[in-house]
């Protein structure tokens, strides 16, 4: 079966980084797009990036510069580089599997328990 486990995720400062993986299992992992989304408190699920089977990345406006998305299809694993982090990117950080190779599908078919990022000081 399909499995994603987050992880990475903690409390930062202001301006600090976090690297967040998302090991996944139970499918071709190269085949299918990738993404990140995230939900904060009280607030509706923010997509944040996609990684397409081909490689070409995605980001939305508001982490643009600041997260880099990348994948290592030896290891099954979704990795989210993020820095220079603001209060603002507080949230729960989900991965999810897309339908699709090349597709932006952030509504995907298959979610994990995300993990939670928390910036403050």
């Amino acid at each position: 079966q399909v499995q994603l486990v987050e992880s990475g995720g903690g409390l930062v400062q202001p301006g600090g980084s976090l690297r967040l993986s998302c090991a996944a299992s139970g499918f071709t992992f190269r085949s299918y797009a990738m993404s990140w989304v995230r939900q904060a408190p009280g607030k509706g699920v923010e997509w944040v990036s996609t990684n397409s089977g081909d490689g070409t990345t995605y980001y939305a406006d508001s982490v643009k510069g600041r997260f880099t998305i990348s994948r290592d299809n030896a290891k099954n694993t979704l990795y989210l580089q993020m820095n220079s982090l603001k209060p603002e990117d507080t949230a729960v950080y989900i991965c999810v599997k897309g339908r699709y190779r090349t597709v932006v599908d952030a509504t995907g078919d298959y979610r994990g328990q995300g993990t939670q990022v928390t910036v403050s000081s």
